[in-house]
This record gives C-alpha cells, sequence and structure tokens, in this order.
C-alpha cells in the first residue's frame, strides 16, 4: 500500500524460522516463541512454520520515512523480531513515480541493496528461486526487489536495464492511471495501452514478475491475457467479501488462478472488511474465499506491512501516509487488523488456518509455497 518518494523511505527485511531451541513450553500443546512472549502456539503450528518457506508476498521491511533510516544496520532488538517472525522471504515494493521515475527507482535499487549487501552475515538479495531456497538452508531473510509501479520503464528496452539493476518484480501502475494502464482508484478505466503490452512482453522476455495489485479491473483482465507467463496480485482482497476499489473480482481472481498466477491477501483493514472488529478471522475468509473459488495452489500471504504494521509508525508519518490517498481508500482509525499487528503475525494465520481444518501440506502452500512455485516459473 505504501507510496513514498524515495527519499523519505526506510526499509528492511525478513526473518527466518526459529530453531526448535527457542520454544520453551508454557503449558499442555502450547508453546511461546521466546521466554517473554506472552502468545502462546500449538505444537503443530510452530513445527508447521518452522518448516515451511514462508514468503510474505509484499512486506515494506521498515515502516519509517525517516532518510537516516538505512545509514545504520538494523539493531539487535530488530533482529530479534525478524528472527522470531518465521519468514524467510520477504518481497520488499514500494510506491513510487511521477517526474524522475526512472531516477527515483535506480537510487531506490542502490541504496537498500547496497543496505541488505552491508548485511550479509543476516539477509540476502533473491535473483533466482532457488535463492530463497538457499536462504532458508543458511538461516538468512532473503530480499526480494520490487516497486508498486512501472513509471520508471519509458521505453520497453528499459525493463531488462532493471532487471539487471537487481529488480525482479514490477506492478504495471499504482493507483493512478499511467502510460501502461489505470489504477484501482481511477474514474475510468480503459485497459492495457499499446506501450503496456510491450512492457508486458518484455517483462515475460527477461523473467520479471508481473503484479496487478493496483491495478484497475480491465488493466488487470487485460495483464492477465497478454502475459503468456503467469502473473501475480501480490496484496489485495477478495471484492466479493468486501467492495473496496483495492480489492478483486472472482473473475479476475478465476482468470488469475487460470494461468497459474497467485494472489496475496494483505492485513490491511479497510482492505479486509468495512467495518469493525476487524480481525484474523476474518483475513483467513479471504484465503477461503478464493480456495473455495479456484483451489489453495493459487493463494498465499502479501501482508502490505512490516512486521509491527502501519499503526506503529511514528504519529507525523502515520499521518502523512493517511493523507496522501483518496478518499476511496475509507481509512478507519487503524489500518492494521486486530492479531496481525505484531512481529509473528504468520504464527497466528497459522493457528487460525489449523483450526479451520486446513492439511499441513495446504498451510504450507499459503505460507509460500505457491509463490515459490509461481517464482520458479516466471523466473526460469
Amino acid at each position: 500500500m505504501r507510496e513514498a518518494r524515495v527519499n523519505r523511505r526506510s526499509v528492511l527485511l525478513g526473518g527466518l524460522a526459529v530453531g526448535a531451541a527457542a520454544f520453551p513450553m508454557i503449558n499442555r500443546g502450547s508453546f511461546a516463541l521466546a521466554a517473554t512472549s506472552r502468545r502462546t502456539y500449538s505444537a503443530r503450528t510452530i513445527k508447521l512454520v518452522r518448516e515451511s518457506l514462508v514468503i510474505d508476498m509484499l512486506a515494506p521491511l521498515k515502516l519509517d520515512f525517516d532518510p537516516k533510516f538505512y545509514d545504520q544496520p538494523f539493531s539487535a532488538a530488530d533482529l530479534a523480531d525478524y528472527k522470531a517472525s518465521g519468514i524467510t522471504g520477504f518481497h520488499h515494493s514500494v510506491g513510487m513515480g511521477g517526474p524522475g521515475a526512472k531516477e527515483q527507482a535506480l537510487e531506490y535499487l542502490a541504496t537498500y541493496q547496497g543496505w541488505v549487501g552491508r548485511q550479509a552475515d543476516h539477509f540476502t538479495l533473491v535473483g533466482t528461486a532457488q535463492d530463497l531456497d538457499r536462504a532458508k538452508a543458511e538461516g538468512k531473510f532473503a530480499i526480494i526487489m520490487g516497486i508498486q509501479n512501472a513509471e520508471h520503464f519509458e521505453k520497453p528496452e528499459d525493463v531488462q536495464t532493471f532487471y539487471r539493476a537487481g529488480l525482479r518484480c514490477s506492478q504495471l501502475t499504482y493507483n493512478s492511471q499511467n502510460l501502461i494502464g489505470a489504477g484501482s482508484t481511477d474514474r475510468v478505466d480503459g485497459g492495457v495501452s499499446d506501450f503496456g503490452e510491450a512492457i508486458i512482453k518484455e517483462m515475460n522476455k527477461v523473467g520479471m514478475l508481473i503484479d496487478t495489485s493496483h491495478c484497475g479491473e480491465k488493466t488487470t483482465l487485460d495483464a492477465i491475457e497478454l502475459s503468456p507467463k503467469a502473473i501475480a496480485i501480490t496484496h489485495s482482497n477478495c471484492k466479493a467479501l468486501n467492495p473496496h476499489p483495492r480489492n478483486k473480482s472472482d473473475e479476475v481472481i478465476r482468470k488469475l488462478a487460470a494461468k497459474g498466477g497467485v494472489m496475496g491477501v494483505t492485513g490491511v483493514r479497510m482492505f479486509v472488511k468495512d467495518r469493525d472488529p476487524t480481525t484474523v478471522s476474518d483475513l483467513a475468509d479471504h484465503i477461503d474465499h478464493v480456495v473455495k473459488l479456484v483451489g489453495v495452489e493459487h493463494v498465499g500471504i502479501g501482508s502490505d506491512a512490516d512486521l509491527n504494521g502501519y499503526d506503529d509508525m511514528k504519529p507525523d508519518q502515520y499521518k502523512a501516509l493517511k493523507a496522501s490517498y483518496k478518499a476511496s481508500y475509507a481509512f478507519r482509525d487503524k489500518i492494521d487488523i486486530d492479531g496481525f499487528d505484531h512481529p509473528r503475525k504468520v504464527f497466528d494465520l497459522t493457528e487460525e488456518l489449523v483450526r479451520r481444518g486446513y492439511s499441513d501440506s495446504s498451510i504450507k502452500l499459503v505460507l509460500g509455497g505457491n509463490f515459490r512455485r509461481l517464482l520458479g516459473a516466471t523466473w526460469a
């Protein structure tokens, strides 16, 4: 969801499953992730998260716009949170565009990949799907570099340039019209342009994942049809459950799945439900809807937040963030949903899926297996 200029951004990275010794028993069948944790989870949930390749399909690494953020490495406390999160792969993607979009994007890639590289003991950049597997085995946090727009592609040849610079996923549009197509909050959606078709062709050619999370309905449907490879909707929810402009229709979800694509459901309150309370159970309803509609092989998690969520941002930044979107976003007092606003949120969601009767194999697909499959096919 986030949109801000690169020089206001902060970021970084995700975590890997914690070793068994970090799970002291609290009571019969319930365990805490650390001796000081008040949250307890079933042994089955802890085992599932620890064994799975967990990938957050959209996870800005730190919700802090202070440009000084990336001058220093993560603190010991931050690293502890990431290690406890159970997450291996983070699709770190930000929104940018407007005049100078190409220069912004290049600066962003250079800045954050340098930041990751200087913390190589903990983090690794992702160029291929196998890099995710290696990160899991080595206990590192794997970072997929993305951008939530495509205005940095001034000509089709720029796709190759950005791929070589480390970009592995790009949304076609943000919320508003660009030369490629329409955004989700535009009044009119004319679909993918001729220029957009050329960009889609080049993204398929080099092996860059196409994302249509913020695209309008017709632009999304056109992208699915025009792309010979499967695409992703990395962070959205189901319009059938909540008719928010950022959510996707059943038609889109069916056509996405028919091509082999994957949709990541978000924990953004107003996308999940149009009234309070809004909880992890409501988030799981969106997973259920996709599963019933097209099968468990086409859904994942795209939290659209860092480990602690939006509501823990600095007050001035939080106010500015809300003010930067159209009224149709329908912000309420809180942006995060209850129970999905802390570093161990993946465990809470897993516990809910266990409660709903999902099998271990299905839960592993939702936690990251589906997105790993898609990346392996797209980046091949």
